[in-house]
């Protein structure tokens, strides 16, 4: 596949960073009066009718029965488990610290490259994974515990769930690239909300409130369908296509940049020296990792 120029590769890789950061902060309020469920269940149902039309007007609907079968696959991965376990985490923990543990995601997918595509690491790479995770481990080693919050649950298991949700995705990176690298960002994009909202479908009608939502939660549905799934996903998969996995994946680089500024600005959340800091490792680690720096002659 031809690379994208430098400056579009740029413009699509912030502009998803600045999305895929605020989805943090719409899944906290719909995720509130829906459950997280719910939540994730009516975004990507959204995301498909939003998806659908545009894919078969672009006449990409002969390649999605084609191949329906490993992009409706990719979306239980990349979507449909991960959104679910993300609206229940930001629901206990800030929208921050989720961020944060999302920039997780460029390590796990390093080892599973190099578990599944046989893409074994560098040094620096290696010394890489060993600093992400060890941030990791500061990181949640003085917030993760297992006795309940207000919320009644332990901020553990919220953040059990964001390292599922990384390990899902970093999944779903590999097998884009083995089994899909080939299809049009729509036909991917599409197919995976898809897949996803097939999924989540009984669930999310099995578990809904017994209210319908407020105008500010639809608000952030559809936000969260439209914009953070929809055009994201299609900005994702183009930067998959063009700039390979572990390209894109670094975008969770900058996702905790905006998302901390939105948790500030719009709930009030504080941010510790903490969370800084431990934030700071985990970067430098996944910088590494994915082979974004390296050490000299290396």
């Amino acid at each position: 596949m031809p690379a994208l120029p430098a400056k579009g590769w740029l413009t699509d890789f912030l502009l998803l960073a600045a999305i895929w950061g605020s989805s943090f902060l719409f899944m906290h309020v719909a995720a509130l009066e829906l459950g997280a469920l719910a939540t994730a269940g009516i975004r990507v149902a959204i995301a498909s009718v939003f998806l659908l039309p545009l894919m078969l007007a672009k006449g990409h609907g002969v390649v999605f029965r084609q191949h329906w079968k490993p992009v409706l696959w990719v979306g239980v991965l990349n979507s449909g488990i991960p959104f679910a376990l993300f609206s229940f985490a930001v629901l206990h923990i800030s929208t921050g610290f989720s961020s944060i543990l999302n920039a997780t995601v460029p390590l796990f997918g390093a080892v599973v490259a190099w578990l599944w595509l046989g893409d074994k690491p560098s040094l620096s790479r290696t010394v890489g994974l060993a600093i992400g995770f060890a941030g990791v481990v500061l990181l949640t080693g003085g917030q993760a515990s297992f006795q309940p919050n207000a919320s009644g649950i332990a901020p553990a298991w919220a953040v059990l769930a964001c390292l599922l949700a990384t390990s899902c995705y970093a999944v779903a990176a590999s097998f884009t690239r083995k089994h899909l690298a080939d299809l049009p960002p729509l036909v991917t994009a599409t197919g995976s909300q898809l897949g996803a909202t097939a999924v989540l479908a009984l669930p999310a009608l099995w578990l809904r409130p017994e209210h319908g939502p407020s105008a500010s939660a639809w608000g952030a549905l559809l936000v969260l369908g439209v914009l953070c799934t929809g055009v994201a996903y299609i900005l994702y998969f183009k930067l998959i296509e063009h700039s390979g996995p572990a390209r894109a994946l670094t975008v969770t680089f900058l996702v905790p940049v905006f998302a901390i500024a939105y948790g500030v600005l719009f709930l009030g959340e504080t941010v510790t020296a903490r969370m800084l800091l431990c934030g700071a490792v985990i970067l430098l680690g996944t910088a590494l990792s994915s082979g974004l720096i390296k050490f000299p002659g290396r």
